[in-house]
């Protein structure tokens, strides 16, 4: 009688090895993987270099080096991803096409033969106050021989009109591509429309009404030689208007006084470079403000998008960039206005144009 057949016994650890033995790697699969090597380093090699710049250089407070820094690190993180890389140029391209419209707009109103407003939006501010100049009196009140602290606030509230739309734009251009189409319909409209009146409507800040006198500026110049120079010693505080008391110590002419923060924190890179923006950009572009309107837009964009707890921040972000910009002389109040104005019209009709699109898009598929 033949003995049964016993059946090969195979241990559990036997049985879990051959489970888990891993399959030969295809020449597609190795591929991939030196692709994906080669992405994180060029990500680890951008990282490497902005933090290298950063602790040289200092931060990236220029608008250029900002979109650079941006554009290059999504498209290391793009590597091996032809479309997408395509995409990070196309997709940047209406940022640096608004940089270099602004840079040229320097001069356009002068070519176009627009006198520049110096008086009109100085004699606003005075009949809406009652005869008091908002910029004359707060440095009157608050401006002190060296920055207090909050100074470096508002610093940093006014530099970041050169950095956080960037930002806002990168994180939504990560996330979400209709909310950051949607973002960039914003910026450039607001932007492209601001420059055009620009063009149109040169006017003259109070930092530039406080050096020059009614005769330095008489057929409405848009360069004159006052300009550039300090406002002390101007007749009756020039057109702003001169002050008649100062905090112990403090100048007693009006300044344009928006980096002082900086130099407080020992950054002078920010503060030269806030000083070489300045002079290289359009002196004349004050009506509407676009950091007013800028900041105004970016709130109320945000609003329905973040968390009720950073609501208060978003009401607050407006408000302290238009202390600072008539605190340090960049603009009159007259200018906020018209600036925020500018951002609801803005999105009004972004708004209407959104809501016209899809009213058509439902009656074409009916």
């Amino acid at each position: 009688m033949p003995f049964p057949r016993r059946k090969a016994h195979v241990s559990a650890i036997e049985q879990s090895s051959i489970a888990v033995a891993p399959a030969p790697a295809t020449p597609a699969r190795r591929r991939v993987d030196r692709v994906r090597v080669l992405r994180w380093v060029a990500v680890a090699v951008w990282a490497a270099v902005v933090a290298y710049r950063t602790v040289t250089d200092g931060l990236a407070f220029n608008r250029e080096l900002l979109l650079v820094y941006i554009c290059t690190g999504l498209l290391a993180a793009s590597i091996g991803q032809a479309r997408r890389m395509v995409a990070v140029i196309r997709d940047w391209l209406p940022f640096a096409l608004v940089l270099i419209a602004y840079d040229l707009s320097r001069g356009a109103a002068t070519l176009i033969g627009r006198p520049t407003l110096w008086h009109w939006q100085a004699d606003s501010d005075r009949a809406m106050f009652f005869g008091t100049m908002p910029t004359v009196w707060l440095q009157e009140h608050l401006k002190l021989p060296t920055p207090p602290w909050w100074e470096v606030v508002i610093s940093a509230v006014y530099m970041s009109f050169f950095i956080l739309p960037y930002v806002i734009a990168a994180v939504l251009w990560l996330k979400d591509r209709q909310e950051w189409k949607a973002f960039v319909r914003l910026f450039v409209g607001l932007n492209l429309i601001a420059l055009v009146i620009y063009a149109l409507v040169p006017a003259a800040p109070p930092w530039a009404a406080a050096r020059c006198t009614s005769g330095d500026v008489a057929g409405g110049p848009s360069g004159p030689g006052c300009m550039f120079r300090s406002a002390r010693g101007v007749p009756d505080g020039g057109i702003l208007g001169s002050m008649q008391f100062t905090q112990d110590g403090a100048h007693d002419w009006v300044e344009r006084i928006v980096g002082r923060g900086w130099g407080k924190l020992n950054l002078h890179s920010a503060t030269a470079l806030l000083d070489q923006g300045q002079a290289s950009v359009n002196l004349v572009a004050a009506i509407p403000s676009l950091h007013a309107g800028m900041s105004a837009a970016l709130a109320a964009f945000l609003w329905t998008r973040v968390q009720r707890r950073w609501r208060p921040l978003l009401v607050a972000y407006p408000l302290v960039m238009g202390f600072t910009l008539v605190y340090s002389a960049e603009h009159y109040v007259t200018d906020l206005l018209l600036g925020w104005a500018l951002a609801a019209v803005v999105m009004i009709a972004l708004h209407r144009w959104d809501a016209w699109r899809d009213r058509r898009a439902i009656t074409d598929l009916v």
